[in-house]
């Protein structure tokens, strides 16, 4: 059975799209669910009036999905997580924790079901994870899993360092590593 479909259909098309799928999909769960319509002469008819305007629609959403893409490209995001012996997590990183950790660190909303893991994340270190955006639109982002509680070490100047290790230096220059410190 031919159907114009009214919205995305992952795997099959869309808007606008006409696809041949079986006579029960398209009867028990595409038409009740207002993602397709049928094929008939008339419903053609009004396509071909409506497809500047899905055009358009299509046009923007690329664009949209192309601006993410560009924002999420190359960004880490780190996730902390409880890890034990040689490296090993209990447990594992799931997209609902990555979803999470990419909305408080970068800012951006994203749906759990379009981020792909390949495979589950059971070990601290870097890995390298996609996004689907929109269509064939993917993003690629590298999640750093670390350890619960663990802090990046900064370099610490050399005269902060000797402060800590109880050397005498002069009270201006301690003055002025708290300063820089602040």
């Amino acid at each position: 059975m031919k159907v114009i479909l009214l919205q995305e259909l992952k795997g099959r098309g869309g808007e606008g799209d006409v696809i041949d799928v079986a006579r029960g999909f398209a009867v028990n769960y595409l038409m009740p669910r207002r993602v397709a319509i049928e094929a008939t002469k008339g419903n053609l008819k009004q396509l071909e009036q409506r497809s500047k305007n899905i055009k358009v629609r299509e046009a923007s959403r690329m664009t949209g999905a192309e601006a993410l893409v560009a924002s999420l490209a190359g960004k880490v995001v780190t996730i902390e997580a409880k890890v034990g012996e040689e490296g090993r997590l209990f447990g594992s990183v799931t997209t609902a924790m990555i979803e999470a950790a990419i909305e408080k660190q970068l800012g951006v909303e994203l749906d759990k079901r379009k981020i792909e893991t390949h495979g589950h994340i059971k070990a601290a270190g870097e890995h390298t994870i996609d996004i689907s955006i929109y269509r064939d639109v993917k993003a690629q982002l590298t999640i750093k899993v670390v350890g619960e509680g663990h802090v990046e070490s900064a370099p610490v100047p050399e005269t902060a360092a000797a402060v800590d290790e109880g050397t005498e230096t002069d009270s201006d220059t301690v003055v002025e590593v708290v300063e820089e410190a602040e």
